[in-house]
């Protein structure tokens, strides 16, 4: 136990493995994505704990939560987007990686990223619907250099997962991989 304003609260690394032993396997994942991206703890910091802690319920859970979680993940529905993905036996992407044309010049940073196959995945929130103009202008770039971009909303990654996960399982396939 700790102290804040004089109360006495659990640390960070119990408050979130608590949430990570207790909360369904993506929503802990999600919690610990932010926490992770806002500094607020480091796997490093998580991992003693479920090992000092193998007797407790749910320490397989949160082993997984930490396995699956990503520091450079900025919101919730990427962490759900990048999940929908893995859980459904396609391979962990990149998150946030910077692509550049032939010449160097930055094109755009994808939430989730397949180098090999050049092939960036985003989540259009509602912030996106402000951006139109701009995102597609960035898309045009991007496939004018060869990359490839799929763009998913929430109804996708909430309403129709298996048909999300399948237009990305095919487009893997049917993309040339660049090694």
């Amino acid at each position: 136990m700790v102290r804040a304003k004089g109360l006495p609260v659990t640390t960070r690394v119990r408050t979130l493995a608590d949430l990570g032993r207790r909360l369904e396997l993506v929503e802990a994942v999600v919690i610990l994505d932010m926490a992770l991206h806002r500094r607020m703890v480091t796997s490093l910091q998580l991992e003693p704990w479920a090992d000092a802690h193998p007797g407790f319920r749910g320490v397989a859970r949160l082993r997984r939560a930490i396995e699956l979680a990503e520091p450079a993940a900025e919101s919730p529905m990427e962490t759900r987007l990048r999940l929908l993905l893995v859980l459904n036996g396609l391979p962990r992407p990149s998150a946030q990686v910077s692509l550049f044309s032939a010449s160097g010049v930055f094109l755009a940073r994808p939430d989730l990223y397949y180098p090999s196959h050049r092939l960036g995945i985003e989540y259009d929130g509602a912030a996106h619907r402000e951006s139109l103009a701009a995102d597609n202008r960035r898309k045009n770039r991007l496939v004018e250099e060869g990359y490839r971009l799929l763009r998913f909303t929430g109804g996708d990654i909430l309403g129709t997962p298996d048909a999300t996960a399948d237009l990305v399982r095919r487009t893997l396939i049917q993309l040339p991989t660049h090694l």
